[in-house]
């Protein structure tokens, strides 16, 4: 499951803008159409890492019959409902492990990669036919279904479509992240044992607010099938997470960026 995780990784909230996507005209024959766009990325090693690590980096945006299915983040999801203004569906994500850290931290215990499954909800405001000016509010609820943390996760997001044309788009993003005690003191949390193995200070979190970030995704195509994709975007740990041992030793800020190749069909 590990060697399949990078795979999947992106940054931040945004795919690629939805209206990018049905800006190319769908088959006459109901096939699928849509974007993908897959090249490197850089993102924190674990949560709270000051160390970066280079990974596979996808996002993508396809529609089939009324089922939109979209890479967001290190996951996967689908749209359900063939609705130009509510979204709904399944998600289904996961999370870095930590493992092979350095200093300090490398004398905790290892956590092994987290299987996150959940749903979403959106609503999309405003726009025109190929997309531009959309702003879309989502809510997204995910629970740890692989027992690695048992944590349950909420993430309110808004993006906003400022260009959306044939041949250049550009959208930006804000998110935070709304987490409970079982995943902060499973990430953040260190305990008696692990603070004698590693001279950390002892520390029970709460749960409560993990973080706020925000975002930016710019295309331009070069022909009607070819492109590239800029995507950049940083949370900042916030609360009880901002005052662990385990973000003393990392940081606050948790950047994110990837440049990518982009197919549209």
């Amino acid at each position: 499951m590990k060697k399949l995780i990078p795979i999947f990784l992106s940054c931040g909230v945004a795919a690629i803008p939805t209206g990018v996507a049905q800006a190319q005209s769908a088959p006459s024959d109901g096939g699928p159409h849509g974007v993908v766009a897959i090249g490197p990325g850089a993102v924190p090693e674990f949560d709270g890492s000051r160390d970066m690590r280079i990974l596979p980096f996808v996002m993508a945006d396809v529609r089939w019959g009324g089922v939109n299915v979209q890479v967001r983040g290190p996951g996967l999801r689908a749209d359900v409902i063939s609705d130009s203004r509510i979204a709904f569906g399944p998600v289904i994500a996961a999370r870095l492990p930590r493992n092979d850290a350095g200093g300090r931290i490398g004398l905790l215990p290892e956590i092994d990669t987290a299987i996150e499954a959940g749903a979403f909800v959106g609503y999309r405001f405003g726009g025109d036919q190929y997309g531009q000016g959309v702003l879309q509010m989502e809510l997204s609820v995910l629970h740890d279904v692989s027992r690695t943390h048992n944590g349950l996760l909420a993430t309110a997001s808004a993006s906003y479509a400022a260009v959306s044309r044939r041949d250049f788009f550009l959208s930006i993003d804000a998110q935070t992240t709304l987490a409970n005690a079982d995943y902060t003191r499973t990430y953040f949390g260190v305990d008696r044992a692990g603070a004698a193995a590693s001279g950390l200070a002892a520390y029970r979190p709460d749960g409560g607010i993990r973080d706020v970030g925000a975002g930016v995704t710019a295309g331009y195509w070069f022909s009607p099938k070819l492109g590239i994709t800029a995507r950049a975007g940083a949370t900042y740990l916030v609360g009880n997470l901002a005052d662990s041992p385990i973000t003393e030793e990392g940081r606050r800020w948790q950047p994110a960026a990837g440049l990518l190749l982009s197919y549209r069909f």
